[in-house]
């Protein structure tokens, strides 16, 4: 299995530091969780219903036609392969490692390509992934370049994958209106805005015949009764979204002034976190994982993921973490 962010126990049992004493900053999560409803028993007691109006919910927060809730997007990564034979398959790079392993996985043959590449290679591709904003790098791609990608695959029969996990901070840019569209495939993930990632809950958005087979996959009773309830409370809870935007948009951008404050400037980055390219990436996620703050290091291109405190105590900790560093390495 791929290795992911937030494997604190992990760190925990490395460095000797009880779980509770640490700050992890290593997932790209919200770190103010939605407040959690209060969960009727008929929710736990029953076979979850899906007419219950989390779809009609989902739907109106995304802005879409039609949606099929997922025990997490992580499972419609997994599971989109089987609905085609096999061919050839682009994922933009570097980005979430799940999506090019669950292809290759599948049995398709799997070319990372670059933005500046995807032009040239498109023609020869049967599925182009592409996630929006991108995780690790924070790159925002116009939904107008997105749809005429779409338009040259689907007009061969192929797919555009556009993971938009990150995107409920800039839902004007979301490909979510043009789902219904044959060969586009939206996928979003409940947990990170509304920073319930144990939640496990997620959307795929597209048209009524690939949901249909991508249901058959799923299987009955994949997103249980609580998490209906949850998730249904959360998507409707409009101020909660709004004050949620704005306090992430500033802390984010607190973020870029704490690090550039002591010499690292981040290369990319969205609301949810920043992402630094240094030549020093390993040496300081060893120094702050010492000091009980965990980062997500990408050790191929020698980068770091810095996911958002949630207090004015864990601002003052990083801080003072980086001032250490720099003094230990000038």
């Amino acid at each position: 299995m791929l290795e992911h962010g937030g494997r604190l126990r992990k760190a925990a049992l490395e460095q000797g530091i009880p779980e509770e004493d640490w700050l992890d900053l290593s997932s790209g999560l919200a770190p103010w969780p939605f407040p959690l409803p209060q969960i009727p028993l008929r929710a736990w007691a029953r076979l979850p219903e899906t007419d219950d109006g989390l779809e009609q919910a989902a739907c109106e927060y995304y802005g879409a036609r039609e949606v099929l809730p997922v025990a997490g997007s992580q499972a419609a990564i997994q599971l989109l392969p089987r609905l085609r034979r096999t061919g050839k398959v682009g994922v933009l790079s570097p980005c979430y490692a799940e999506h090019a392993q669950a292809w290759r996985r599948a049995g398709y043959r799997v070319r990372e390509v670059l933005e500046q590449e995807v032009d040239f290679f498109l023609d020869s591709l049967d599925v182009l992934v592409v996630v929006n904003p991108n995780n690790p790098t924070g790159l925002s791609l116009p939904p107008e370049r997105l749809l005429e990608w779409h338009g040259r695959l689907a007009q061969r029969g192929g797919w555009l994958v556009v993971d938009e996990a990150f995107m409920d901070n800039t839902p004007e840019l979301s490909l979510a209106g043009h789902a219904h569209q044959v060969g586009l495939i939206v996928l979003r993930s409940f947990g990170k805005f509304f920073g319930l990632a144990g939640v496990r809950l997620g959307f795929v958005l597209a048209e009524h015949r690939l949901l249909k087979l991508l249901a058959e996959q799923v299987g009955p009773w994949a997103v249980s009764g609580p998490t209906r309830v949850l998730g249904q409370a959360c998507l409707q809870d409009v101020a909660g979204h709004a004050r949620q935007r704005q306090r992430s948009e500033v802390a984010s951008q607190r973020l870029v002034d704490v690090l550039e404050r002591h010499g690292f400037k981040p290369q990319g980055g969205c609301a949810l976190f920043q992402w630094l390219i240094t030549a020093e990436a390993e040496r300081l996620h060893q120094f702050m994982a010492r000091q009980g703050i965990l980062l997500r290091l990408f050790v191929h291109n020698s980068s770091l993921r810095f996911g958002l405190p949630a207090e004015e105590a864990d601002w003052v900790r990083l801080e003072q973490a980086l001032l250490a560093y720099r003094k230990d390495h000038p």
